[in-house]
């Protein structure tokens, strides 16, 4: 097929089909196009859009959101998931006020010079706020395109990839580009998705490969399996004699970096000696079940444990990196996502007095 004749049967549907209504696609402009693309990266548009109207109410601006504290950012990105997202977004804010004078650059190019935008995302902003011929290559246009042409092999490979990005290149269109870039990623994730694709309602049915070979799951291919190594890992809930719960600034690089969690403890050292030696002496010690919580690259078995101190820590090691957390009144700061869980348990457990 043409790059003209796939692009308008694209159009066409769009113009039938497309979705016109989402948060994002109301008052388009660069800020909110970057937004939302770094939101739904990973991430489902059901989940994002009550995430983004947050976002934008804090931070109508690109200047609100430099001007931000990291832990306000984290905190309205609690639950999101990829922290490093967050992290990259302020400072990607920061560099366009500074060096950009508010305004984000034009070009691809520029663009991906950016904390945090990758190839696709920049194509995706050039494309829908300035309406540039760039090309994106999203999850759900790999998907198409990979079904479309067949095209064997994981796209995390660089082969694939590349392949991948010459199609999605000759394909783009020179007009209406910010709805075709539109059009592409509603296909994959309303028509073209992983698992019973609704062929029979594709504009690009008729030429689709793997529809014509009925092996539509077949593409693209999956990501090779390995086996995650478990890791263990006691988190303590320390509570002082007021109910509040005492959290540490996690370090910026890593997991959860910049977020704020509970105190760890590894999962054969003894809690109360710990407490004891560390912080203050145990009234009660409570241990709750564990549970799993994993990421891209290892699990994680997490054994909470419930301490009361008998009075404040009169000493912290590092004060600054450390706070009480009151479970009623909470702070605006960023919160691992298993640590607000047992936030949210132990709210629900004490009552306010």
């Amino acid at each position: 097929m043409s790059k003209k004749t796939f692009s308008q049967q694209v159009l066409q549907w769009f113009d039938q089909h497309g979705r016109k209504h989402l948060p994002w696609q109301q008052g388009i402009n660069a800020y909110r196009v970057w937004v939302s693309e770094i939101m739904l990266q990973q991430t489902q548009v059901a989940t994002v859009i009550p995430y983004f109207e947050r976002f934008m109410e804090r931070f109508p601006c690109v200047e609100d959101l430099a001007a931000a504290d990291i832990d306000e950012v984290l905190h309205l990105w609690t639950g999101l998931g990829y922290y490093a997202r967050a992290r990259n977004l302020h400072k990607c804010a920061q560099t366009v006020v500074n060096e950009y004078d508010g305004e984000f650059p034009y070009s691809v190019e520029a663009l991906s010079s950016l904390s945090g935008i990758g190839r696709s995302t920049a194509g995706a902003i050039a494309s829908i706020a300035y309406g540039a011929e760039a090309a994106i290559l999203d999850g759900n246009v790999k998907r198409v395109l990979a079904r479309y042409h067949a095209v064997d092999g994981w796209p995390g490979q660089t082969q694939v990839l590349n392949q991948l990005w010459e199609i999605a290149e000759g394909y783009t269109p020179a007009s209406r580009n910010a709805h075709y870039t539109q059009a592409m990623m509603d296909l994959g994730a309303t028509l073209c998705t992983r698992s019973r694709p609704a062929c029979g309602e594709c504009p690009l049915r008729d030429g689709c490969l793997a529809y014509a070979q009925g092996e539509q799951t077949r593409y693209p291919g999956k990501k090779p399996k390995k086996t995650l190594p478990e890791k263990t890992v006691q988190l303590l809930m320390l509570r002082n004699p007021h109910g509040e719960l005492l959290l540490q600034k996690r370090p910026a690089q890593g997991i959860w970096g910049g977020l704020w969690s509970f105190p760890e403890l590894a999962s054969d050292a003894d809690a109360e000696v710990h407490c004891e030696d560390q912080y203050a002496p145990p009234m009660a010690t409570e241990t709750w079940d564990s549970y799993r919580h994993t990421f891209s690259h290892y699990h994680l078995d997490i054994t909470p444990v419930l301490l009361d101190l008998a009075r404040e820590p009169r000493q912290l090691q590092e004060p600054e990196g450390w706070r009480w957390f009151n479970l009623h009144n909470p702070d605006s700061v960023g919160l691992a996502a298993p640590v607000k869980k047992l936030l949210d348990k132990l709210r629900e457990l004490s009552p306010v007095a």
